[in-house]
């Protein structure tokens, strides 16, 4: 058998890994059952030429990183991540510059040339003085710094054992920073929104910190909302996306008592919480999610830390939501999204000394809830991805370190070693040789 090749069984046991997760019987009903936010809730989109009649503010946060290894042991790794702002449909200057394009604001590192363990940690001791982050961590009013990271004092070692951890790590602390920097700045007033790509959640950081951080911004009236495109929530919910798809094209919208005259602007949306049984299958234990995988259970008992909804022995200040912003025929499920929502917005009561059961009975804002995911809709319907907030995808733009990354940081290196002239021509083209496009 060629090295190249799979084998047949490997493929065949994903392929039956998700045809089952993806029709196994609906896990939600498609009848809303008042007061039940587990329950689907049927609204109908902001009508288009209303969705930029707002006043509020929508910030989008993301972040990137990229790194390149050369034969000769430099290697080369950057981190970013930065936001944009939207109002009235038009993006806002947050930076200082005069570029007409560039309108948003990002930090970067200086330290981006990794050759040893020294160069690791002084990647991770930039991270720390960049100014946000140093005002993130005197929000979080901590005499040691070690103890606000998810590993404990371990945390600098470990990380800076591999490139891609000490980025990524360095990447999401930073996204973190960003959004205090956001409710913390003149640009930001209540109401306004701050999207985060991926969840309120952290393995990165504490939750007793990130909590901190999430009741702050139920102080200030804005609100923080995760939005993630791709998470295993979405696979054990599928066949319930499906029913519910169907459910509204065929027998909800004919019925619906439309406002929106436009027959093409006629669009129903939806939204629940993800109940305690899909995050258990969808987020379960480590050690039980090998147990699953092996035959030696069926079903795990307890859902990771990272599903938790509550404010203590979990990873964050969201509760986790579905929810359909717009529709696109033929696409099922390509729509729905799931949406981390501050628990302080969503249970007004909320508060650490509730444990998880008195957490599910806790009375959640309704209201409130179908109004954030109104607003939403006006984020949906135009750009690129149809049910997705288009500042996320504009903030994607924004920061994303391209493919051609490699590429860029060789032509830049280049130029400035030709610039002052330190080295020979012959030398520096030999530097960054890629061998293996000679095998």
């Amino acid at each position: 058998m060629n090295k190249k090749d799979i084998p047949d069984s490997t493929i065949d046991a994903i392929a039956e890994h998700i045809n089952r997760r993806s029709n196994q019987p609906a896990r939600v009903p498609i009848i809303t059952i008042d007061g039940d936010t587990s329950s689907p809730h049927y609204f109908e989109i902001t009508p288009f030429d209303q969705i930029d009649s707002s006043e509020n503010k929508y910030f989008a946060i993301d972040g990137s990183y990229n790194s390149q290894e050369f034969y000769n042991g430099i290697y080369v790794g950057l981190y970013t991540a930065g936001y944009v702002c939207f109002q009235k449909g038009k993006q806002i200057r947050l930076n200082e510059f005069d570029d007409p394009v560039i309108l948003g604001k990002s930090y970067f590192p200086e330290n981006i040339l990794i050759t040893n363990d020294e160069h690791r940690h002084a990647v991770f001791d930039e991270l720390l003085e960049l100014d946000p982050v140093k005002n993130l961590l005197k929000f979080f009013e901590t005499a040691e710094i070690d103890l606000i990271w998810g590993l404990g004092k371990e945390t600098r070692n470990l990380v800076c054992t591999s490139i891609s951890k000490l980025l990524s790590f360095c990447q999401e602390v930073l996204e973190w920073s960003l959004v205090l920097e956001i409710l913390e700045s003149n640009e930001s007033k209540p109401g306004d929104f701050v999207l985060r790509d991926g969840t309120l959640r952290s393995n990165n950081i504490k939750q007793r910190h990130l909590v901190k951080l999430g009741q702050y911004a139920k102080e200030k009236g804005v609100y923080v909302i995760g939005v993630t495109k791709n998470s295993p929530i979405k696979l054990e919910l599928s066949s319930s996306f499906k029913k519910i798809d169907n459910y509204l094209e065929t027998e909800k919208k004919p019925s619906y008592p439309f406002t929106i005259k436009h027959k093409q602007w006629q669009k129903l949306c939806c939204w629940f919480e993800v109940s305690d049984d899909v995050l258990l299958d969808a987020y379960p234990e480590a050690d039980q999610k090998r147990q699953v995988e092996s035959g030696a259970i069926t079903k795990p008992t307890k859902y990771s830390m990272f599903a938790t909804s509550n404010l203590n022995g979990g990873r964050g200040f969201g509760l986790f939501f579905v929810a359909r912003l717009d529709y696109v025929e033929k696409l099922q499920n390509y729509d729905w999204v799931v949406i981390d929502i501050n628990i302080f917005d969503a249970i007004p009561t909320i508060n650490d000394k509730m444990n998880e059961q008195a957490v599910r009975k806790a009375k959640r804002d309704i209201q409130l809830l179908a109004f954030l995911f109104k607003e939403l809709t006006r984020l949906t319907q135009e750009h690129y991805i149809l049910g997705y907030p288009y500042p996320l995808v504009e903030a994607h733009n924004f920061v994303t370190l391209r493919k051609n990354f490699k590429d860029e940081i060789i032509k830049r290196v280049k130029a400035s070693l030709y610039q002052s002239q330190r080295m020979d021509h012959v030398d520096i083209e030999n530097m960054f040789l890629d061998i293996h496009e000679r095998f």
